[in-house]
């Protein structure tokens, strides 16, 4: 596998564009395709589901937080904290319940959480605001069996900066029971040159403080026992499937509780979006990590 230290500018930017290796159509289609797929499925959600929208979860214009409520009124029902992909700069909570109709259904809580996103919001703020509302959901539902994180593409690389939080500097020190991190990127450095970066402005000591593939040694203290999934699409780029692939190998070799699912026929954004289908494959390895299958 070749260096992206050593690719030229339009091969890196090949790489980190998502849509253009996808097999099913063109890249304007494939998302196009998959803004109208988790708009949809949200929308089914919001219909069908109990919900609390907009719920504050900081000061913040952008720090607000959906929440997808089962019916049934058990006393330990398990939460999962969605952060929504886009690259950081994409995207909202107001797309991100699509996830919640198979969950909900089977006694799950789904909160779909907002971040600032670029140019309004910069990489250490969107850290710092999926940390607290994590804080602030543990605050409001003391009362779960288990706290679990799923991320997709820029939200899992959101979710595996969570894992490596220091929570002496908060109120309170989240027992994450499972993580599952899908199509992430968990070393920034690649894409500081590319044009993902244009809007973030990312310097590389900024891109270096925010890369979770650096912060080992504190995941493995502040959520040791936590069981991680690192997953990743056939069709994602070599160089999406090698971040999932050397963060998961890191993981395993800091001996964490981690394994690696490599999803066939899929690519970057139906990876994610079939989540929306109770029979599909990433979906029964989630509710089954939360005891739910």
């Amino acid at each position: 596998m070749s260096d992206w230290r050593k690719m030229s500018k339009d091969e890196l930017e090949r790489q980190f564009s998502p849509s253009r290796w996808s097999h099913r159509m063109s890249a304007d289609d494939v998302i196009r395709a998959h803004v109208a797929a988790v708009r949809s499925g949200t929308e089914k959600a919001r219909s069908i589901t109990q919900t609390l929208l907009d719920v504050p979860y900081g000061d913040g214009d952008g720090e607000k937080l959906d929440v997808y409520v089962p019916s049934s009124s058990s006393p330990d029902v398990p939460l999962v904290i969605y952060f929504h992909g886009g690259y950081w700069q994409f995207l909202s909570k107001d797309e991100s319940g699509f996830l919640a109709v198979p969950l909900v259904q089977k006694g799950v809580v789904v909160v779909a959480v907002g971040y600032s996103i670029a140019p309004k919001g910069n990489m250490d703020l969107m850290v710092s605001q999926v940390r607290r509302s994590v804080v602030s959901v543990i605050q409001q539902y003391s009362h779960i069996s288990g706290l679990y994180l799923c991320g997709h593409s820029a939200g899992a690389h959101l979710a595996a900066m969570v894992l490596s939080t220091d929570w002496t500097q908060y109120d309170i020190s989240p027992q994450i029971k499972g993580a599952f991190l899908v199509s992430g990127i968990y070393d920034l450095q690649p894409i500081l040159s590319t044009y993902v970066n244009e809007p973030l402005k990312m310097t590389e000591e900024v891109a270096l403080r925010n890369s979770p593939s650096h912060f080992l040694s504190q995941l493995k203290i502040s959520s040791a026992s936590c069981d991680i999934i690192v997953a990743v699409a056939q069709n994602d780029s070599p160089e999406f499937r090698k971040q999932s692939e050397e963060y998961f190998k890191a993981l395993e070799s800091a001996g964490l509780k981690v394994s690696f699912e490599d999803v066939p026929n899929t690519d970057h954004f139906n990876i994610i979006e079939q989540l929306v289908d109770e029979n599909y494959y990433l979906t029964k390895l989630l509710l089954k990590m939360m005891g739910k299958s």
